[in-house]
């Protein structure tokens, strides 16, 4: 062999390289939206199911106590919420109102649901949602 004998190249050029980041960046542009919003699905199921819990704890405060307030002899701690949701419970002897609030700077900040709440005889309501959102869509039932 000579001195100026053929080498082989190993590796990428920088065209093949190129490309390779112009694929992936088109894939995770498609696939983003699609994967937060199976985030905010999930999210919304997780305080849909926190506020469902909630009642039946409270409820199960009404049958010890004969009110849905706490008594000195009976108190029913309420969860604080979640990551995405704080929840606030208003009490009294006769009735509840669960409000699931979405946390600033999270991702359910801007959910198109809105809120949630919940009282004791069941209805369900999303303030601050968009028009074009059925309870539907944002309950799961």
């Amino acid at each position: 062999m000579g001195l100026f004998a053929a080498v082989r190249n190993k590796g990428f050029t920088l065209i093949e390289l190129l490309i390779v980041v112009a694929v992936i960046g088109i894939l995770a542009s498609i696939a983003y939206p699609g994967y937060t919003e199976h985030i905010r699905k999930a999210q919304r199921t997780a305080i849909v199911s926190l506020l469902a819990e909630t009642a039946q704890t409270l409820e199960r405060h009404y049958s010890r106590s004969g009110q849905y307030s706490d008594t000195e002899a009976v108190v029913t701690p309420v969860p604080a919420g979640n990551d995405y949701y704080s929840l606030i419970a208003t009490r009294d002897e006769d009735a509840f109102v669960l409000t699931a609030q979405r946390k600033p700077e999270t991702l359910m900040a801007g959910d198109t649901c809105g809120d949630f709440v919940l009282d004791q005889a069941g209805a369900r309501s999303n303030p601050n949602s968009n028009s074009d959102v059925t309870p539907r869509s944002c309950w799961g039932h």
